[in-house]
Order: structure tokens, then sequence, then C-alpha cells
């Protein structure tokens, strides 16, 4: 299921540069996006793990790490407006790569919520 709500958000954004009336791969940059989004989390969990924080306490690293993934979520969403409001692409170009943005962070978003489960054995 992820993997194919992650085909359609792909697909979202070339279409919204493919199209004969877009034309222009510039939205395509949104890419860059979908690969730095889980960087910082997967970071953050590695190193709260290699020191022993455990996971119900606030955790410093863990704060950042949800900030940077904030900002990079925010900006590829941004790229898009600011993209289409100086008239670089049209707005249906920027409605396609939106639909595209909700479908692959939706994916992100289930991929850490399926697989960053703890378990619960008291081993």
């Amino acid at each position: 299921m992820l993997s194919f709500t992650g085909a359609i958000g792909i697909l979202l954004v070339v279409l919204g540069c493919a199209l004969p009336q877009y034309g222009i791969w510039w939205p395509f940059f949104v890419l860059m996006f979908y690969l730095l989004a889980p960087i910082p989390t997967v970071i953050a969990n590695r190193l709260s793990e290699s020191y022993g924080v455990s996971s119900g306490t606030s955790n410093l690293c863990k704060e950042i790490s949800l900030f940077l993934t904030s900002g990079i979520v925010l900006s590829a969403f941004g790229l898009p407006i600011v993209l289409a409001r100086s008239r670089i692409i049209e707005y249906g170009a920027m409605a396609l790569v939106f639909s595209g943005n909700v479908m692959m962070f939706c994916s992100i978003l289930a991929y850490f919520i399926v697989f960053e489960s703890e378990d619960d054995f008291g081993f």
C-alpha cells in the first residue's frame, strides 16, 4: 500500500511537469524534499537508541529532528507556490504537485508509524 501511494504521488508530480499545457520541469525539484524529509527522523532515532534515552521522555534530538522535518515538508509545499506566484508554472501544475506532495508525505508518515513502533515484549 505504501508503494502504491508513493507511486501515485510521483505520478501526480510528473503530470504537473509533463502535461503539454504545463511543460516546465521546475516543480520536479520537490523530489529532493521527498528524499530529505525522513533523514532527520532516522538520525534522531539512531542517536536516541545509541545513548539509551527512553522514548517516554522529551528528547532534544528528537525535537530538533521534528522541527527540521516540518521545515522540509513546508518547503516542499512552498516551492510550487513560489513558482506559481512568479508565473514560472501554471496554477494547475501547482495543484497537481500539491496533490503529489500530500500522497508522498502521507506514505512517508505511514512508513514511520508502521515500521518504527517499539515491541512491548518484556525480555
